[in-house]
């Protein structure tokens, strides 16, 4: 197989047999504009969801820029760092960067929280060329002086509006800071709040800015459906779905790691096999949960958002979401778990009223509206009163602001 694309792109013969191995033969949209700005050593602000090639974008410049350095590794001072916002994406960019480096003598360890840290230690003692870390487990590891990040040469923030969103911004920083100031950096996020976006502008010097939107925004094969349910019915209409016959194995997605749990425990009580998993759980509890779902043993999986990245999981048939997300580039990452390898898949979104904001966001972005069903369950509270409830306070809000002003109007002209 021939690779010419990328060895037009910069990219070293060296990593022919791996490219191969992985069937890569022509470059995806990020890895054609970010790998030629990458092997000259600029900093690159990438913009790129989960499925676009932005591990290989990012993984091919790093490895090959540090094999050319021809340096042994040292002990507790890795060169290259790539943080994580959770276990399984850092495990997922380790296995995938090992198989690239195959041909190098390139040393690369992965470090990460819920698991002892012995074994760890031991690895980034003997050396490691690049270190592949999770913030939290990292931070605890250089407060002990097990690594010392004074030669870290290129940094790479993955996923970092996850990083964020799962409060590791003060983590981040720290990191950022106990590294050299004159570094080649990345920083990829699938979207950019305010907060990604300062960020950015902290830590990178006049980057190259890649912006790479999915070549379709949703798989054509999903179906999928809302029904408008008030929040205290979600879970009595969550099981109505769950039972339905064309329901395999499903992941029902809430906004927090307690609803998460709370869900779970609910469904167990209704008598079906569902476990949760979220950033709270031991990494032990988090392999046999996804363990089991894999092989059956539970067939619904309460997650939070960080499951709708880096976890791939065959022949899941539907997707819930029990609470729709604050972004809707969530909503995306999340359906797009069902209907993979060309199997159809369906998506169900419980949407409370306070949520239809949300809701047409999410369909201007996938340019299309959802269709509506309704649900054969009993409802406690009709979705038509608590509509009525907000257009009436929403009114009376209104009258409560203007208020003010008509006074003070009054009083200035007196």
């Amino acid at each position: 197989m021939s690779n010419d694309l990328f060895q037009k792109l910069g990219v070293s013969q060296k990593f022919q047999a791996a490219l191969d191995a992985a069937n890569f033969v022509t470059p995806s949209q990020i890895q054609d504009q970010a790998i030629p700005a990458l092997i000259e050593g600029r900093d690159v602000l990438g913009i790129a969801q989960t499925g676009t090639g932005k591990t290989a974008a990012f993984g091919l410049p790093l490895l090959q820029r540090l094999d050319a350095r021809n340096k042994p590794a040292q002990s507790n001072h890795p060169v290259g760092l790539v943080l994580a916002p959770t276990r399984e994406l850092a495990i997922q960019i380790h296995t995938e960067l090992t198989a690239f480096a195959a041909a190098t003598p390139l040393r690369l360890g992965c470090i990460y929280g819920g698991v002892g840290q012995n074994p760890q230690v031991k690895m980034l003692r003997s050396g490691l060329d690049v270190l592949i870390a999770t913030p939290g487990r990292l931070l605890d590891l250089i407060s002990q002086q097990h690594v010392k990040l004074g030669h870290v040469e290129i940094l790479v923030l993955d996923e970092a509006d996850r990083l964020l969103d799962m409060g590791f911004i003060r983590d981040v920083k720290k990191i950022v800071a106990a590294t050299p100031r004159k570094r080649q950096s990345l920083l990829f996020s699938a979207t950019m709040p305010d907060a990604v976006s300062e960020l950015a502008a902290e830590m990178l010097h006049k980057p190259v800015r890649v912006e790479v939107a999915p070549k379709q925004v949703t798989v054509e094969k999903i179906d999928q459906r809302v029904t408008m349910v008030a929040t205290p019915d979600k879970l009595a209409a969550i099981e109505h779905i769950l039972r339905r016959d064309d329901v395999k194995k499903a992941i029902a997605f809430t906004r927090t790691k307690h609803g998460a749990d709370k869900v779970a425990r609910k469904l167990r009580n209704a008598g079906i096999n569902a476990e949760a998993i979220h950033g709270n759980k031991s990494q032990n509890a988090r392999s046999r949960a996804l363990d089991g779902f894999k092989n059956g043993d539970t067939w619904v999986l309460v997650a939070t958002d960080i499951a709708a990245r880096g976890i791939d999981i065959d022949g899941v048939t539907h997707v819930v979401n029990f609470e729709l997300p604050h972004e809707p580039e969530s909503y995306v990452h999340r359906i797009g778990r069902t209907g993979r390898a060309g199997a159809a898949g369906s998506a169900w979104s419980l949407v409370d009223p306070s949520e239809v904001k949300r809701l047409r966001a999410v369909e201007r972005l996938i340019r299309m509206p959802i269709t509506q069903e309704d649900l054969d369950i009993e409802v406690t509270v009709p979705v038509e009163r608590i509509v009525q409830q907000q257009q009436k306070s929403h009114q009376e809000q209104g009258q409560k602001r203007r208020r003010p002003r008509r006074r003070r109007a009054s009083r200035a002209a007196a």
